[in-house]
């Protein structure tokens, strides 16, 4: 219901006829004998030209015709017979002049069009704001539109109440067409090499492969918001042309070490770690977020009369050295002593191992988004998501006690989820050479998965027999070893090894290593404190044999404990030593089908997810099944079921183990969010007589 007198009112009339027009006379335009020979005002030559005068029209002129006749076959004529003309009243009065300011208050105000240079017709410029203020009415002056304050709007009138938000992407040229609402800046200097001729470029290290360079658009946008006066700015700063694989400019590790190490005082150690990674991402069959990452990071551990400061940055210039070296001092002077802080590593000598691919480094966008299409085009009509990256990077230890070490890493992944509505499968590949990933073969066993998967049943809740695929197998150790394979763990009585060292605790057909030398796995030459790698045997045949230990944790045991290579990086020192190079010795097995039947009857498990520890002394771990899980009836996969919640004590589902398969793989640990540091699991597959199914889930798919 209306709420005011004015609501009633009648909706304002749509807007009137376009504004004045030009009318230009047709070339050699002179007198005409139906004008009785008189040359015309308005036909009056211009100067220097062989047409006449264009003139402005007003919006009731007509060309110059006739009045517009009523009905058809009546023309106006006048006393002498002359037709009437309507623009007859202008006489010899001047035509009005366009006012500069919009809005200032004629009270005669009829709205004029505007003419280029070429004089053809434009419409009025769009407002920034995109809601033109009102004008002012008959007889009364009008405001410039800036100043015009607020007033009450009928209630029948539209108002503008979400303006859309201001580009972030300004036009790049000066010299073009750009943002009319705000006051312009004088026009920069003009390039030396034009948009359209770019091409030349393509001459550049001709002899190094040359590529031509498209051509570019005649409106080139900045990436990202920017200021006005950067609106010129060149996106990257002058450097010379690399000559690595891929083109693209690589920090030295060793030498961002170096210079850190350079920019603190007294006892200091700096760890480099340089990345230049691209991972093109998938959805929906869509290659729809290709990520290019280039990033060093250099962290400085200073050390204060016992006292130790810790700061990163990634301002590798001198200023930010000398900024990370304060703010390292700091940090040390202001932290209590440390009494089992053993000291910077001595100088050591880290094996040599595998671990880089010239092939994988070499990897740009355009390779990484050709791998992620051919994952796509295996998929068929299946949908799947999932991701194609590959990376290489470096890691460099310099410190005070003249420890310098440097290693360059490659790794690749693929992994694809194949999901829809009514089910889901998933796969994955992961090594250090990006020639040993295909793609294709990861999608078709993802989607061959999905399509078993369709109209999952339940089960009851209980303890059942299992197959675990490597996929569920890794997570569930890798869980089950952040507090019972780590020294801390050990020593704060977290560990499930916890006087049990040298006891059996497992099955006897497992046995478990941390073997970052392994050129099968992703290969390591020292930790984070540039201590040598070694392989350490935590359970060998069943029987708990040792953990993983670095400097500090192998201070605080106060006793004949070594550093085995496996300190974290600073985020994760709180963590202690964890094994960041997990294997699972194989079995005799030919197949997971093989496993199947020594089960009979139970669970076949393709990957585990969200998982948590509930009871670290036990090693009990809970979590639900994912992307493939079915039943085992009469040592055959059968039907599908939905996703189960489990809670699994790891040493009980080792402790009876009926085999494992002869093949094993790598399952990918990192999570790609920090710095670049690949690591991952190698294990077979596995079959368990204790999996306990302690709730339901929801189905398989989107």
């Amino acid at each position: 219901m209306p709420d005011r007198a004015h609501d009633r009112r009648p909706r304002r009339r749509p807007g009137r006829a376009p504004g004045a027009r030009v009318r230009r006379p047709s070339d050699r335009a002179r007198s005409r004998l139906r004008n009785r020979g008189v040359v015309r005002r308005h036909e009056l030559l211009e100067a220097g030209r062989s047409r006449v005068a264009a003139l402005w029209l007003r919006t009731d002129e007509h060309h110059g015709r006739s009045d517009h006749a009523r009905r058809a076959r009546q023309l106006r004529i006048r006393r002498r017979g002359r037709s009437r003309c309507s623009c007859s009243s202008r006489g010899g009065r001047v035509a009005d002049r366009l006012s500069d300011l919009a809005r200032n208050g004629r009270t005669d105000w009829r709205g004029h069009g505007r003419v280029d240079a070429g004089r053809r017709l434009e419409s009025h410029a769009a407002r920034p704001d995109e809601q033109p203020p009102p004008g002012a009415g008959r007889g009364r002056p009008g405001r410039l539109a800036r100043r015009c304050g607020r007033r009450r709007l009928h209630g029948d009138e539209p108002q503008l109440v979400d303006r859309r938000q201001t580009p972030q992407l300004p036009v790049r040229h000066a010299d073009r067409l750009g943002d009319q609402g705000r006051t312009t800046w004088p026009h920069a200097a003009r390039r030396d090499v034009h948009g359209n001729h770019a091409r030349v470029l393509g001459w550049t290290r001709r002899r190094r492969g040359r590529r031509l360079l498209a051509t570019v658009r005649l409106d080139e946008l900045r990436q990202g918001p920017t200021g006005p006066k950067r609106a010129r700015v060149a996106r990257r700063s002058a450097c010379a042309i690399p000559e690595r694989p891929g083109r693209s400019s690589q920090v030295n590790a060793r030498e961002v070490a170096r210079a850190a190490l350079e920019a603190a005082d007294g006892e200091a150690e700096a760890v480099a770690q340089v990345e230049s990674s691209g991972l093109a991402r998938f959805a929906g069959s869509e290659v729809h977020q290709p990520t290019l990452i280039e990033n060093a990071v250099v962290t400085l551990r200073v050390v204060n009369d016992g006292r130790t400061g810790v700061a990163t940055t990634n301002r590798l210039d001198a200023d930010g050295l000398a900024e990370l070296a304060r703010r390292a001092a700091e940090a040390a002077e202001s932290a209590p002593p440390d009494d089992t802080f053993p000291g910077l590593a001595p100088p050591g000598d880290p094996a040599e191992v595998d671990g880089y691919d010239e092939e994988t480094a070499g990897l740009g966008p355009d390779e990484q988004a050709r791998r992620a299409a051919a994952a796509i085009e295996a998929s068929g009509d299946f949908p799947v998501y999932g991701f194609f990256t590959s990376a290489v990077s470096d890691l460099a230890i310099a410190s005070s006690t003249g420890l310098s070490v440097d290693q360059r890493m490659t790794d690749a992944s693929a992994l694809v989820v194949a999901a829809d509505d009514a089910g889901s499968g998933y796969a994955e590949q992961t090594a250090w050479r990006a020639g040993a990933i295909d793609p294709a073969a990861v999608t078709r066993e993802a989607t061959e998965k999905a399509e078993r998967t369709k109209d999952a049943r339940e089960i009851e809740p209980g303890v059942y027999r299992a197959v675990l695929e490597p996929y569920a197998f890794a997570e569930l150790l890798q869980y089950f070893s952040y507090d019972s394979l780590g020294a801390l763990g050990l020593l704060e009585e977290r560990s499930y090894f916890t006087g049990r060292l040298g006891q059996k605790v497992f099955d006897e057909k497992i046995s478990i290593a941390d073997d970052a030398l392994d050129p099968h796995g992703l290969p390591k030459a020292f930790d984070f404190e540039g201590t040598p790698k070694q392989r350490v045997e935590l359970v060998e045949q069943g029987v708990a044999r040792a953990v993983v230990w670095d400097r500090t944790t192998a201070a605080q045991a106060k006793n004949s404990a070594r550093s085995t290579g496996h300190a974290p990086p600073a985020e994760s020192r709180d963590w202690g030593p964890l094994p960041y190079a997990l294997s699972v010795a194989p079995g005799d097995a030919p197949s997971v089908e093989d496993l199947a039947q020594l089960v009979g009857d139970g669970l076949y498990i393709t990957r585990l997810h969200y998982l948590g520890v509930v009871h670290p002394r036990e090693g009990v771990v809970t979590g639900m099944t994912r992307d493939g899980t079915f039943r085992i009836r009469d040592g055959k996969i059968a039907e599908p079921l939905v996703n189960l919640r489990f809670t699994v004590a790891v040493p009980e589902f080792l402790q009876e183990v009926y085999g494992l398969t002869s093949q094993s793989a790598l399952v990918n640990s990192q999570n790609f969010y920090g710095e670049r540091y690949p690591y991952g699991v190698m294990v077979p597959a596995v079959a368990s007589a204790r999996f306990a199914i302690t709730g339901l889930g929801s189905k398989p798919g989107i």
